[in-house]
């Protein structure tokens, strides 16, 4: 199937692909190292987290959140 292929396919069928395609990829994410700057990011966050600097909130509103920035 050529990338032409692809764009023709409905949403639903591409999604599908996307799935099948992520779990293939996941499955071995010892191929896959996290970049040295990620580790950095988890820590400044984690460090953000713990001193107040920035509060987690709830997924739903999280999501809420994100929905209206880009609505």
């Amino acid at each position: 199937m050529s990338i032409t292929d692809l764009r023709q396919l409905p949403s639903l069928e591409k999604l599908k692909i996307i799935e099948i395609l992520w779990s293939d990829v996941v499955r071995d994410d010892d191929s896959f190292p996290s970049p040295s700057w990620h580790l950095d990011e988890l820590r400044e966050t984690e460090e953000a987290y713990k001193t107040g600097k920035i509060s987690a909130i709830d997924w739903e509103d999280a999501k809420k959140q994100i929905r209206a920035k880009v609505e």
